[in-house]
C-alpha cells in the first residue's frame, strides 16, 4: 500500500471513530499520524474538530491557530479556520483575541471588504469605538453606495458618543436606499434605547410610524420606550394599536407586553397584560409568563407585608 493509501485508510478509521462519538480514541490516532506526517493540514483540521467535541477547547483552538497560519501565507486566502476561530472567539467571548485575530487577516488583505467589516465588529465589542468608527469609515470610502456601512458607521458613533454623527450616517443609508429609510430610522432608535436615552428612541419611532402609522413592531417598541419612560397609558395604548393592526398576532404583543412590564418591575401590570395573552392562547410561553409575573407580584406583596411587621 502506498503511503496515500496508508493515511487514506487511517483518517477513515479516525472518521468512523469520530462518527460513532468516540473522540478519545479518534483524536489518539489522529496525533499518531499527525506525529508521522508533520502538519497535514486534513489531519489538522480533524483534529481540531474532533478536539472541540471532546470538550477540549483550548486545544482545538490551537489547531485551528496553526491552520490560519497556514492560511495566511498562501496568495490565495481561504478563510476557513478564520471563519472558525472568528465564530469560537465569539462564542467563548474571547474578544481580546477577536481583535488580534482580524487585525491579522486585514494585515494581509488589506482591501478585503468582509475582513474590515469583521474587524470593525471586533473593535465595537472590545469598547475600541474609535477603531471602529475609522474602519466603517474606510469602508464607507470603498464602497459609499452600501447603506449597510452606512448603518455600521452609525452604530460605531453612537458607541463612540457622538450622536449627531450618527443619526447623519442612518440618514445617509436612508437616501441611498429610500425603500428602507424607515428600518434604518428604527434602527437608530433602538440604539438610543439600548443606551437609556428613552427620549431620543421615543423621538425617532415617532418618525418612524408617522410614516408607517400601522406597522406594529414600530408599536410595540414605541411602547417598550413608554414604559422606560413611566408613560403606562401611553404604552398600553401602543400596544392595543399594534393589536388592532395585527390582531393575529395578539397574543404575542400582549405577551411581549407582560414581558416589558416584567423587566420595568411592575408585576401587576405584567399580570394584566399576560391574562389577555393567555386568554387568547392558554398554551406556551404566554402561560409560563403569566405564572412568573403572578410568582413575582405574590413576592413583593410578601416583602411589603414583612417590611410593614418590622416597622410596626
Amino acid at each position: 500500500m502506498t503511503k496515500d493509501g496508508k493515511t487514506t485508510e487511517i483518517l477513515d478509521i479516525a472518521d468512523e471513530l469520530l462518527a460513532q462519538g468516540r473522540h478519545g480514541e479518534a483524536i489518539a490516532v489522529l496525533e499518531e499520524l499527525e506525529t508521522a506526517l508533520s502538519g497535514e493540514e486534513q489531519v489538522l483540521l480533524r483534529l481540531a474538530w474532533a478536539s472541540w467535541d471532546h470538550g477540549d477547547k483550548e486545544r482545538s483552538i490551537r489547531y485551528w491557530e496553526t491552520i490560519l497560519d497556514r492560511e495566511l501565507q498562501r496568495k490565495v486566502f481561504t478563510g476557513f479556520a478564520y471563519d472558525e476561530l472568528v465564530r469560537i472567539y465569539k462564542q467563548e467571548s474571547q474578544i481580546e483575541k477577536l481583535v488580534t485575530l482580524c487585525e491579522k487577516a486585514t494585515g494581509v488583505q488589506p482591501l478585503d471588504i468582509g475582513l474590515l467589516e469583521e474587524l470593525g465588529g471586533a473593535y465595537l465589542l472590545a469598547g475600541q469605538n474609535e477603531k471602529a468608527c475609522g474602519i466603517f469609515r474606510k469602508l464607507v470610502s470603498m464602497d459609499g453606495d452600501n447603506p449597510a456601512f452606512h448603518c455600521r458607521l452609525g452604530e460605531a458613533l453612537m458607541a463612540a458618543g457622538k450622536p449627531l454623527q450618527c443619526e447623519e450616517a442612518f440618514r445617509q443609508a436612508g437616501l441611498i436606499d429610500p425603500d428602507e429609510a424607515v428600518r434604518y430610522l428604527f434602527l437608530l432608535a433602538d440604539l438610543y434605547g439600548k443606551r437609556g436615552n428613552y427620549p431620543a428612541a421615543k423621538h425617532w419611532l415617532g418618525k418612524c410610524l408617522e410614516a408607517d402609522p400601522a406597522n406594529s413592531l414600530y408599536l410595540c417598541a414605541m411602547g417598550d420606550i413608554l414604559i422606560a419612560l413611566e408613560q403606562f397609558h401611553d404604552a398600553l395604548a401602543s400596544y392595543e394599536k399594534a393589536v388592532q393592526c395585527d390582531t393575529i398576532r395578539a397574543a404575542v404583543y400582549y405577551n411581549r407586553l407582560g414581558h416589558s412590564f416584567m423587566k420595568a418591575g411592575h408585576f401587576l401590570r405584567a399580570v394584566s397584560a399576560f391574562e389577555k395573552a393567555v386568554s387568547i392562547d392558554e398554551n406556551g410561553p404566554c402561560m409560563l409568563g403569566l405564572n412568573a409575573a403572578r410568582k413575582a407580584l405574590e413576592s413583593t406583596h410578601q416583602k411589603n407585608s414583612t417590611g410593614l411587621k418590622e416597622n410596626n
